[in-house]
């Protein structure tokens, strides 16, 4: 069950003005700004390039890369990187390898066509994803080891921050990346997208610079938690030869993180954990994957989507964040994912109005604010839960599996969404509707487990 002691309004306030908040802000801009480049410039590089919405669409499947980085993760918490992480840390020298492969995949889009290499751009992107997948491990532990166990309020503001970190990164960097593209276009460039690619690849270098002055502490005792189950382990398999020493290693690294997680909640309420993560989100990503392609298709240039979506989103997203955290350490998260997965419904058929009433500003600006303010409550809630469910012993592992099977929902499904539009005939405004229908399900479980959540507050 949620336990938490109700604080007044200027309590919860102060947990934002703690310092760990700042670097916390800049962990989510780098997990950010990612989706960016594989989501909106990507697609609409592809549409600008004459390519249909069923192929901009399951080119997204790249984005299924998030719901399997688990499979890595129990590596990535223990395998060291040579040289950075004697230098820099083990959580920061991961992050920095990674950056630096997704600046070469920048610098490679920058040489080819889509038209002509389809197959290469979505590769590259692929690449970028995998990277992208592989260093949110890393920044989700980082995050969370920044805030010390059972300081559920810092948690919770953290989580906020991260979330404002995270649009910071991917709506910021979306104005940016959008205002080079268009400005570059009317400079008369036919390889505009191209040049802006080269561009952007600066934010990756500045973000490289900030994160070296995010703290990271020694794991003492992470490695050894680690090590007495590791001894637990060779005790009941008598390692005696090198391969029985292997199998422990792995049994520790890959097993143990998923046997704690179902040991501690219940094998039952561990699945339906499992069941509200990997559905919570779908119908955000439903209209997420597609929005861009809606406001181009709608009437709106580059421009207009980067003032109303980008700009004004990330001021919106950042007001309804703050607060949506403030509302999850005042009155738990529980209550904060019901009252985000309502706002998620509710917001989704603005887009239908919008669609059935043609290109309307007022409208797009009105659907746009209230999409953002539902989106960062649930984004926010959701993280905190997530961070609130998991064991220090197993940080990375356990983060990742579970937003990683969150990312499962919103990608793999998320992927039929322009054939859906198609099958649709276009019509936006049931699309729209059908996404807010998407969230029910989800509510239903967390309905069912609410009571038994073992959550550390």
């Amino acid at each position: 069950m949620e336990i938490y002691k109700k604080q007044s309004l200027s309590e919860a306030c102060k947990v934002y003005f703690d310092k760990r908040m700042i670097k916390i802000l800049l962990l989510g801009a780098i997990s950010g700004f990612p989706w960016v480049i594989i989501g909106s410039s990507l697609s609409l590089w592809l549409k600008e390039d004459g390519l249909s919405r069923s192929t901009i669409g399951w080119a997204g499947l790249i984005f299924a890369v998030y719901a399997f980085n688990y499979l890595w993760a129990p590596l990535i918490d223990r395998i060291q990187v040579p040289w950075l992480t004697k230098r820099i840390g083990h959580r920061r020298g991961w992050i920095v390898l990674m950056q630096f492969i997704i600046l070469l995949c920048l610098v490679s889009w920058s040489l080819v066509n889509p038209v002509d290499n389809l197959s290469i751009v979505i590769f590259i992107g692929l690449i970028i994803a995998i990277a992208s997948a592989t260093q949110d491990i890393t920044l989700d532990a980082l995050r969370i080891e920044q805030i010390r166990q059972n300081e559920g309020s810092s948690m919770q503001a953290g989580a906020a921050m991260a979330v404002v970190g995270w649009w910071t990164g991917y709506k910021l960097g979306g104005v940016l990346t959008l205002n080079f593209a268009d400005f570059f276009q009317k400079q008369g460039y036919e390889n505009y997208w191209q040049i802006t690619f080269l561009f952007i690849s600066i934010i990756v270098i500045i973000f490289n610079i900030g994160l070296m002055f995010v703290s990271e502490e020694q794991p003492h005792e992470r490695l050894s938690n680690q090590k007495n189950k590791d001894k637990v382990l060779e005790t009941k398999l008598g390692a005696n030869s090198l391969f029985s020493k292997f199998l422990v290693w792995l049994t520790s690294t890959i097993i143990s993180p998923v046997t704690s997680f179902f040991s501690k909640n219940g094998f039952n309420i561990a699945l339906a954990i499992l069941g509200f993560v990997f559905l919570f989100k779908i119908g955000e990503a439903f209209l997420g994957r597609m929005s861009i392609i809606f406001y181009k298709e709608i009437g709106f240039t580059k421009s207009d989507i980067a003032l109303y979506s980008k700009s004004l989103g990330w001021v919106t997203t950042v007001i309804f964040t703050l607060m949506g955290g403030l509302f999850a350490i005042r009155s738990g998260v529980i209550k904060a994912m019901f009252l985000s997965g309502v706002l998620m419904a509710s917001t989704n058929l603005l887009f239908s109005i919008l669609a059935w009433s043609g290109k309307s500003e007022l409208l797009f600006a009105i659907a746009v604010i209230f999409d953002d303010m539902a989106a960062a409550f649930a984004t926010v809630a959701f993280v905190a839960f997530i961070s609130l469910l998991v064991d220090r012993t197993y940080t990375a592992t356990q983060y990742a599996l579970l937003s990683s099977i969150g990312t499962a929902g919103r990608t793999t499904l998320a992927a039929s969404s322009g054939a859906l539009v198609d099958w649709l005939n276009g019509d936006w405004g049931i699309f729209f509707i059908i996404t807010a229908i998407m969230v029910i399900p989800s509510l239903i479980f967390l309905f069912f487990i609410k009571d038994k959540l073992k959550l550390n507050e």
